[in-house]
């Protein structure tokens, strides 16, 4: 007769595992555990309330500052544009014809009087520019004309010492005959000359600083190439 294992506790029976009975003591433990969650569930819970509310009110704080600093360069940027066109507004009314013109007003004391540009020479009520190109009378004419100008117009004793004391080469002037006549360039007819006496032999007045003022204009063909003065009425 064979005998019969009796299977031990804690060891399979048909295929199922037996249930590990726990002492007493060590599921009041565990049951304790669930019933007491630890202090840091709650500290840890407690802390970051504060912690994220604090971390919205530094980002809302920085967009704050960041709308304030685009409209602060907003603003700039505003005041910038509107300096550069009053500027452009400003220079535009001044602009000349060309380079060389009057065109600085300057205030002195309690009147407002308009300077010569650099390279043009104040005189009276005109300013006088000094080629340093050649050109034929026709063209000299033509390029003072370009700005509002002309060839000199010598009309009194003072502009001719000053032309004179200040070249020192020889220049066109605004004078030139018309069949028997000597005419300046503003259509006024010649008063008071300065001729050096020689014989007038062509149509085209030049004044020559290198002689005494009193004497010292003479005459070349239209078309030869000479310095020029310009002059400009303020």
């Amino acid at each position: 007769m064979e005998m019969q294992t009796i299977p031990s506790q804690g060891t399979e029976t048909g295929g199922e595992a037996l249930l590990e009975v726990k002492p007493q003591e060590e599921a009041e433990s565990a049951y304790d555990t669930l019933q007491s969650p630890s202090e840091d569930f709650y500290s840890d819970a407690l802390i970051s309330v504060p912690a994220k509310a604090a971390k919205g009110r530094q980002v809302g704080g920085s967009e704050r500052l960041y709308r304030y600093g685009c409209f602060a360069l907003t603003g700039v940027c505003f005041i910038l544009l509107l300096t550069v066109i009053l500027l452009s507004l400003k220079l535009g009314s001044q602009a000349c014809p060309f380079e060389h013109c009057p065109k600085q007003i300057s205030q002195n004391q309690h009147h407002c009087y308009q300077q010569c540009a650099k390279g043009w020479l104040p005189y009276g009520k005109s300013c006088y520019f000094l080629s340093t190109l050649r050109l034929s009378w026709a063209d000299s004419q033509k390029n003072c004309s370009s700005g509002g100008g002309s060839l000199a117009v010598i009309s009194s004793r003072g502009v001719q010492h000053f032309l004179t004391r200040t070249g020192n080469l020889t220049y066109w002037i605004g004078l030139r005959k018309n069949t028997t006549e000597w005419n300046w360039v503003n259509n006024t007819q010649l008063q008071q000359n300065y001729w050096s006496g020689s014989t007038i032999r062509s149509n085209c007045a030049y004044l020559s600083s290198e002689a005494p003022e009193e004497k010292n204009w003479e005459t070349a063909s239209c078309h030869a190439l000479n310095y020029f003065i310009c002059q400009l009425e303020l």
